[in-house]
């Protein structure tokens, strides 16, 4: 790339900076909520739920399914060793390595539904505080009708 094409491409990307930044003011919304932008990342309460059960049926399968093997695993181990072969003792760190990375696997599913949930549970409390909460300047509680008042498009006045 020759010298003159990044100073054009720098001065372009400058010019589209500028052109989307606006002070003093918000952008139109486009019903997406947030001033325009399309949201990037919207995710339902029964999404999280359907997830959160995802992850909670793989732990439970993992702790099933891959342990099958780790019992006859470790007699075999634990027979070559007593023969005198050295396959017993790698055969032995084996097995322990796959228990230490399933046991990983297994706390990481475990990590990942606790987590869900309790988003859910905090996503909820947060929507409930924003629907009751609102407080005038007093600290009392504010109806519904009253909070309108502070949003409603105001009538032409002057």
């Amino acid at each position: 790339m020759a010298w003159d094409e990044w100073e054009q491409i720098k001065a372009e990307v400058a010019q589209k900076q500028a052109a989307s930044m606006q002070l003093n003011g918000i952008a139109p919304d486009t019903g997406h909520g947030g001033g325009g932008a399309a949201p990037d990342l919207v995710v339902h309460d029964d999404q999280l739920g359907k997830l959160g059960n995802m992850a909670y049926d793989l732990r439970e399968r993992l702790a099933v399914d891959g342990d099958v093997a780790r019992p006859s695993t470790f007699t075999a181990s634990i027979d070559l060793f007593n023969d005198g072969l050295d396959m017993g003792s790698a055969l032995t760190e084996l097995h322990d390595a796959w228990g230490t990375q399933l046991g990983t696997l297994k706390e990481a599913c475990a990590h990942i539904s606790n987590h869900l949930d309790f988003t859910r549970a905090q996503h909820a409390k947060d929507e409930d505080h924003v629907v009751t909460g609102m407080r005038n300047a007093a600290g009392h509680l504010m109806t519904v009708s009253r909070i309108n008042d502070y949003y409603a498009p105001k009538s032409a006045e002057a």
